[in-house]
């Protein structure tokens, strides 16, 4: 992988991805959290959005707040899956009417959840790629995709998801997003196998600062991301020790992102999990610097 950053960590860019809350008290920790994470100045946010358009109105509404009454260049993910191609349509006017111009175009996961059989809908876009063609023919907006560098639970091979992937890039998709991982080594071996491919799109490596191990492994397993045997040894011995369990957390995903950024990635795209202190503390180990202590100098 060829190197990109400008100086070595001050070079680092970050994106946050939020979910849309579903209840008074997630809705206040969502903007407690969208709060705290402004002083980060991310490139771009993403909302995430439910298969079948599930949560499509708490998306929508977060989404218009992001793009109004915040900083945040607002991306919000959009899905086909169990829809017709009227019905995606009406959705994205939905969007664009709420001033949404940047999107993260998936599939979704099958109504039944991740593992369950996959049907397209008979009068639907049948995969992500159909998608970004529909989006790209309706105006010139940024698109983002998915990616998978552990291969997608229904796929057949990562050769089938590196050619799903260049689909998604031919039909103009601007970057990928990848679902979370913790070996940076086969995130390379896949980033390498999609430059060989042709594909010339920004590959953002997703990552998961760990919340709970326990339930990360159960959404992990799901999903199909590895757990390397080395993260229970990390955290051994916190689980009755929450200011250390942070730490540990904090210095695992930090020491992810410095072991990419020697590899020559430089843009990172965080799952907040609607919680901030542990991003926060993650990019305070970076050496990033919060724009409100620019503010701040400015003020004094």
């Amino acid at each position: 992988m060829s190197s990109k950053t400008e100086n070595g960590q001050s070079g680092i860019r970050i994106s946050f991805e939020f979910f849309p809350p579903k209840s008074e008290e997630a809705e206040q920790q969502l903007w407690n959290t969208v709060a705290d994470l402004t002083e980060w100045d991310p490139e771009f946010v993403s909302v995430t959005y439910g298969a079948g358009g599930s949560t499509k109105a708490p998306t929508l509404s977060a989404v218009r707040k992001m793009i109004h009454e915040t900083p945040f260049t607002t991306a919000s993910h959009l899905t086909c899956v169990g829809a017709t191609r009227e019905d995606t349509h009406r959705v994205i006017d939905e969007f664009l009417a709420a001033g949404v111009r940047r999107f993260v175009a998936l599939r979704g996961d099958p109504p039944g959840g991740v593992g369950s059989a996959y049907q397209p809908h008979p009068g639907g876009y049948a995969n992500a790629a159909e998608l970004v063609a529909a989006l790209r023919e309706r105006g010139d907006f940024d698109i983002s995709v998915s990616a998978y560098p552990e291969k997608h639970p229904e796929s057949r091979d990562t050769s089938a998801d590196v050619d799903m992937l260049k689909r998604k890039a031919d039909n103009g998709a601007d970057r990928a997003l990848t679902q979370f991982f913790f070996d940076n080594d086969a995130f390379e071996r896949y980033h390498d196998r999609v430059r060989a491919a042709g594909i010339k799109i920004p590959v953002v490596p997703g990552i998961m600062p760990i919340q709970n191990l326990t339930q990360l492994k159960r959404f992990a397993g799901a999903c199909g991301t590895s757990i390397p045997s080395w993260l229970d040894e990390r955290f051994a011995g916190t689980d009755d020790d929450i200011e250390l369990r942070a730490q540990v957390a904090a210095e695992v995903a930090a020491e992810q992102i410095q072991d990419l950024v020697r590899r020559g990635i430089d843009e990172f795209h965080l799952y907040t999990m609607n919680r901030s202190p542990l991003v926060s503390a993650v990019l305070e180990r970076l050496g990033i610097q919060r724009k409100a202590d620019t503010r701040a100098g400015a003020a004094a």
